[in-house]
């Protein structure tokens, strides 16, 4: 099978459709673009996700910690706390090993999460250190928002830039390449963009705001948190492409590795759906809290369409993420 993400058809027909719902305390399963399982625990409602950390090696610790975060914060909820698996093959050393847990702990402390606990292990099975994270977040039942709330006339919206978590990890992973390609000021600016990866202040803000939607852009890049989006809602979008904004410094990158900015990961940007009665304060908000905010597209009843140049082309389901042809 293809590195990445599994095909949609096999996702929905092999694995999720062997999940059997067998608990009414579960609200929200297995689902195509559902990035949170919501369990319903009376008083309030628990969202608990879980993401591995595979296409990074720089700052694993707290991409560990802002990924998982991230898809609780994609249902308005707050995450409180994780749970972290590390496996690490054997040239680990020990202070890299600290220095990992270290950039976990600051990280989730910025966040106030806590990590409540996990498996740390030496193996064979690995070639270089993969982290897999469980987050636990709460929600108010009635404030819940699932990647499959949108509907058609919402306007899409999304938060910062296109390919911004892969620009900061190809930044710092391929620096000393870059370094010949890329001016001081291009490569600074990609490598800082790793302080931008959390979506949780936008998310929860957005989820008191009265998005219908929202989904955070991680494999497959803006593009494949769209087609997502759109499958989630059973819906269909249109998106003009030269809306989606995207920094110089990941043109650049992309442009040196001739990959698509617009399918790289995308961690650290939050695709929203909103009534067009609720836009301007959605906009005003986040925009107010410094948060990079820009009108995209629309949702609509069925075709998935973007608008490139003057021509309308169809937006297919997701492939191997862009990152994976650098790495």
């Amino acid at each position: 099978m293809k590195i990445g993400k599994v095909p949609t058809d096999f996702l929905r027909e092999k694995i999720i459709g062997n999940v059997k719902n067998i608990r009414k305390e579960v609200l929200v399963g297995a689902g195509i673009g559902e990035d949170c399982a919501v369990v319903d625990l009376e008083n309030q409602l628990c969202v608990i996700s879980t993401d591995p950390i595979t296409g990074a090696v720089t700052d694993i610790g707290s991409l560990a910690i802002h990924i998982a975060c991230n898809d609780i914060a994609s249902n308005g909820a707050e995450p409180i706390g994780v749970m972290l698996t590390v496996l690490a093959p054997s040239k680990t050393t020990e202070i890299e090993l600290e220095k990992m847990m270290q950039d976990a702990v600051k990280t989730a402390e910025s966040l106030s999460v806590q990590i409540m606990g996990g498996h740390t292990e030496i193996t064979d099975t690995v070639n270089q250190t993969i982290i897999s994270t469980v987050a636990i977040g709460r929600q108010h039942r009635e404030k819940l928002i699932k990647t499959g709330g949108a509907k058609a006339g919402d306007i899409v919206v999304m938060t910062k830039y296109a390919g911004l978590e892969g620009t900061a990890i190809l930044a710092h992973d391929k620096e000393e390449e870059l370094s010949c390609y890329l001016n001081k000021n291009l490569l600074d600016e990609a490598k800082e963009l790793k302080h931008q990866i959390s979506v949780v202040p936008e998310g929860l803000l957005a989820g008191e705001l009265g998005v219908s939607a929202m989904h955070d852009a991680t494999e497959g890049g803006v593009m494949g948190a769209l087609w997502e989006l759109a499958e989630a809602s059973q819906l269909g979008l249109e998106v003009e492409q030269s809306n989606i904004p995207v920094l110089e410094s990941t043109k650049a990158i992309c442009h040196y590795f001739e990959i698509d900015a617009y399918r790289l990961i995308s961690s650290g940007v939050m695709i929203m759906t909103i009534h067009p009665e609720k836009l301007n304060n959605l906009i005003e908000t986040l925009r107010t809290q410094k948060i990079h905010t820009t009108v995209i597209g629309k949702m609509i009843e069925k075709e998935r369409r973007i608008l490139v140049e003057g021509k309308t082309l169809t937006l297919k389901e997701p492939e191997a993420d862009e990152l994976y042809r650098v790495l």
